[in-house]
């Protein structure tokens, strides 16, 4: 599966990695991402160039962590997941643009598309909700990204 991410900088990593050392018994994330759009298996040859088409034109915008939440029945894998909730008028948009392109996966994309930077599956999510964490930076580039093999094969700059 390919999806179209925003580089997490090294900054947010390391709160993320903080905060799931807290979480005893969870599943710590070696790579952190911020996923826009899952977009399926076409290759990346194929997919970069439908990609830049929707992203052609947009600036660079702000993100903002503003808290931790948690999905305490995510659709697959162990929970709860915990997370840090991400605010961005301009991610969402953007989001929008490519479920109108790439339609919208049930249950995660569109309507139920909730921004985040997971920090942990498992463990005691409660330890951490309601902790005041807060962040921002400027997202200048994405990725397109490979599930398969866990890494970014295409950068995409901004604007586009």
């Amino acid at each position: 599966m390919y999806s179209l991410n925003v580089p997490v900088p090294p900054a947010v990593s390391k709160l993320a990695r903080g905060l799931a050392a807290e979480t005893f018994g969870s599943s710590v994330r070696d790579r952190h991402t911020l996923v826009v759009k899952r977009l399926g298996e076409k290759s990346p040859e194929r997919l970069a160039p439908e990609v830049r088409d929707v992203v052609a034109g947009t600036a660079p915008f702000q993100l903002r962590i503003d808290g931790i939440g948690s999905f305490a029945e995510p659709t697959t894998g162990r929970s709860p997941v915990v997370y840090l909730r991400v605010d961005s008028p301009a991610l969402e948009a953007l989001h929008r643009r490519l479920c109108d392109r790439f339609g919208a996966i049930d249950g995660l994309e569109g309507d139920e598309y909730v921004p985040h930077v997971t920090i942990a599956r498992g463990g005691n999510a409660d330890r951490l909700i309601g902790r005041d964490v807060t962040t921002e930076w400027t997202v200048d580039w994405l990725v397109l990204w490979t599930g398969r093999y866990d890494e970014p094969v295409e950068r995409i700059s901004l604007p586009a």
